[in-house]
């Protein structure tokens, strides 16, 4: 049996078009995406799918967008029938390795990260 790891990113590995194939191509990641601009109130997909960059690099916005993506790609691997054995998080993939984790639900993970971001 193979035991996996997963690792996720932090601040600094967004850019524009982030999780846009993958919200394209699989439902699992789009109704993530279409569930944290739920929760959000706003429309964090379009930010992700087309910026603009300036916004994007904006710290309150860069955690959600890493953290949905993040999310959402832990999601369809999980559909596949791959789970972590252990996971890790640099920075703010803190949250998304505690989602992975079970110990943390998204909605949760993204209230947390946007509380934080604004509130230091």
């Amino acid at each position: 049996m193979t035991e996996l790891a997963f690792i996720f990113p932090g601040q600094g590995s967004q850019q524009v078009g982030m999780g846009l194939e993958l919200a394209q191509a699989y439902p699992i990641a789009r109704a993530t995406f279409d569930e944290a601009d739920e929760i959000l109130g706003r429309s964090l997909s379009q930010l992700c799918f087309d910026g603009p960059e300036e916004a994007l690099r904006q710290t309150e916005n860069t955690q959600l967008a890493v953290l949905t993506c993040s999310v959402a790609a832990l999601r369809l691997v999980c559909e596949w029938g791959l789970a972590p054995r252990v996971v890790a998080g640099h920075s703010l993939g803190e949250y998304s390795a505690l989602v992975a984790a079970k110990v943390l639900d998204f909605p949760d993970a993204l209230k947390l990260s946007t509380s934080i971001a604004f509130h230091g």
